[in-house]
């Protein structure tokens, strides 16, 4: 698995603790036990402040196709603290097989994106999404974040 540093953007601060945060918006969104994987890409940070978008792909009960979902969000670090807004889009359905290639247009059609989707394979595991989570808090605590 690659570390949470490879999904870094620039040299800006942005907001460390946003992508994490989202995550488990995620989590609490539709259960560990749903996700098939996730594709993290690498927020564009200006300053204090980032946008970003993790890519959800989700099992479909008794279907070997699967529910894509895009949450896109925004992230600011202020005086008053760290503002997180997130917005959760249905994209459709497909068989897993296709998504990498459609992850990777994503990459090729925004201009903004700077570099590809890390993706990760939950497969409904919650142990394999706390894993994923504690490789972020470990990162923060090293400092990457205030």
């Amino acid at each position: 698995m690659t570390s949470p540093q490879a999904i870094e953007s620039s040299r800006d601060p942005g907001v460390p603790e946003a992508l994490p945060r989202v995550l488990i918006r995620v989590r609490d969104h539709f259960g560990s036990g749903l996700i098939d994987r996730l594709w993290l890409f690498p927020p564009v940070r200006r300053g204090r402040r980032e946008q970003g978008l993790v890519a959800v792909s989700t099992f479909l009960e008794g279907q070997q196709r699967r529910a894509m979902v895009t949450v896109a969000y925004t992230a600011e670090h202020s005086g008053a603290g760290v503002s997180i807004e997130t917005w959760f889009t249905q994209e459709g359905e497909a068989l897993p097989e296709r998504f990498p290639a459609v992850m990777l247009g994503v990459v090729n059609r925004t201009k903004e994106t700077p570099g590809e989707a890390r993706e990760v394979e939950i497969s409904g595991s919650g142990q394999k999404f706390e894993e994923l989570m504690e490789g972020f808090d470990a990162w923060i605590e090293r400092g990457s974040a205030l």
